[in-house]
């Protein structure tokens, strides 16, 4: 619902915005108001540019920790982190939204599944620690998605924030750290 007020309200001030730069255009109207005006209107798209940025994820070589099949779940998990984000911004529908959010736990289970065995498979030292923080963010995923099942809106935000944020600052950090043990035993 939120989503759809503020698609609403932009909406609105779009057509009041060109209405007034076409009332300042009349011959014997003062035209600054609609310089003014068309100024803000140009302005919308590049303000929109810079908010999504600061939504959405990108892969940025730091995050590599030089293994390609979990650089490669990483890369997928940030691009479903920013079909999250997608649902959460803008109104794409509850169906939208639910799919994309069951595709980010299914997919980061999946991973955890896959780097843990990795890490046991080969001898890491920290796996028990290691595996204890994918336990306590599926822990607390799991309460968000309960929360979520009783309000939908106001909690697909946040969820989508802690995801984002924990997901980055996991593999920037803690993953980085098994990764040197890994290739020494040949892992690529």
């Amino acid at each position: 619902m939120r989503k759809s007020l503020q698609t609403l309200g932009l909406s609105l001030f779009i057509v009041v915005a060109l209405i007034i730069i076409g009332i300042g255009l009349l011959p014997g109207m003062n035209a600054w108001i609609s310089v003014v005006m068309a100024a803000i209107l140009l302005a919308i798209p590049l303000l929109n540019k810079w908010l999504t940025s600061k939504r959405f994820v990108a892969w940025r070589d730091d995050l590599s920790v030089g293994i390609g099949s979990i650089d490669d779940d990483h890369k997928k998990l940030l691009t479903l982190i920013n079909n999250l984000q997608t649902a959460v911004y803008y109104p794409t529908g509850e169906a939208f939204e639910r799919q994309a959010l069951q595709e980010l736990v299914d997919y980061t289970k999946y991973h955890f599944d896959r780097e843990e065995k990795l890490m046991r498979d080969n001898g890491y030292a920290d796996y028990e620690a290691h595996k204890r923080q994918h336990e306590a963010m599926i822990a607390k995923v799991s309460g968000f998605l309960d929360a979520y099942e009783k309000d939908r809106e106001g909690t697909v935000e946040e969820l989508s924030v802690f995801l984002k944020d924990w997901l980055l600052k996991h593999i920037a950090g803690t993953d980085q750290q098994y990764s040197s043990h890994l290739r020494s035993r040949g892992v690529t």
